[in-house]
Parts: C-alpha cells; sequence; structure tokens
C-alpha cells in the first residue's frame, strides 16, 4: 500500500475502502475510508460518496472504472472482463495501473475475511476510525516501538 505504484496512496487506500464497502467489512471499509480522506485532503465526502453510490461518486472516469475493475474482483477475478480492462486502458491506465488494482482488491477480500473471521473487535465511534486513519496517513503500516 506504500511501495512503489502509479497509484497514489490515497487511490490505493480509496480501492481498499471501496471493496471492504462492498465486502461489509465495517472495520476495514472505516478504517481504510478514513485514511484515503486523510490523504485525499481530507475528503471524507468523496469516501462516502464511493462507498455509497461509485456511480454518482466524484471521482474521475479513470478512478470510477479501476474502482468498477475492484468491485468485480470482490465478486470474483473471473467477473473482470476484457471491455473492463480494455476500458481503464482507454481512460489512461497501464498495465502497473490495473494490476495494482487488481492486487489491493484481492489482497482486501483476504483481508476481511480475515478480520471477519476472526470476529475483530469493530468499534461504533467515527472518530475511533477518523484516528486510525490519521495513523495510517501519517505513518503508513510499520509497526510502532515495540510492537
Amino acid at each position: 500500500m506504500r511501495g512503489d505504484s502509479p497509484l497514489s496512496v490515497g487511490e490505493r487506500e480509496l480501492i481498499a475502502a471501496y471493496v471492504s464497502s462492498l465486502n461489509s467489512t465495517r472495520y476495514c471499509a472505516a478504517a481504510h475510508g478514513a485514511t484515503a480522506a486523510h490523504r485525499l485532503d481530507g475528503d471524507f465526502d468523496l469516501v462516502e460518496a464511493v462507498q455509497t453510490d461509485l456511480a454518482t461518486a466524484p471521482v474521475s472516469d479513470l478512478m470510477r472504472a479501476l474502482l468498477e475493475i475492484a468491485g468485480k474482483v470482490a465478486e470474483s477475478g473471473l467477473s473482470v472482463t476484457e471491455q473492463d480492462i480494455a476500458a481503464a486502458r482507454a481512460l489512461g491506465a497501464d498495465d502497473d495501473t490495473i494490476h495494482d488494482t487488481v492486487l489491493i482488491a484481492s489482497a482486501f477480500c483476504m483481508y476481511n475475511r480475515y478480520v471477519d473471521g476472526l470476529a475483530a473487535i469493530t468499534p461504533d465511534d467515527p472518530a475511533v476510525y477518523r484516528m486510525i486513519g490519521a495513523h495510517l496517513s501519517d505513518n503508513g503500516y510499520l509497526p510502532g516501538p515495540g510492537e
């Protein structure tokens, strides 16, 4: 989520949050949604719009095409069609962009199942997720001292 990619950190986190919302994994959808918002100039409304209705969310055509691919990966990798890839390419996506989108979507399908399968604690307070998002935005995924 923080290595080299044609996608910004905010875009990668938005893909993770979108897939997590489709998978109904509240913890990941909220935590990665907040991280995306912090990395996208504090635009929590944008993240909510994507998670609520991608068709009307105020994202670029390219980001919408990538999120549509990610959403299909959440259903099944076999749901992604040649037309989906061609549409993303026509809007400027290269192999690395498509690869990273599919990788993030697939990884978060696994992470979502892991979190849900462990019955992880899922706070109800949105402020908790804003704190988690701020921490992930500022520090990435490296463990803190003593962890």
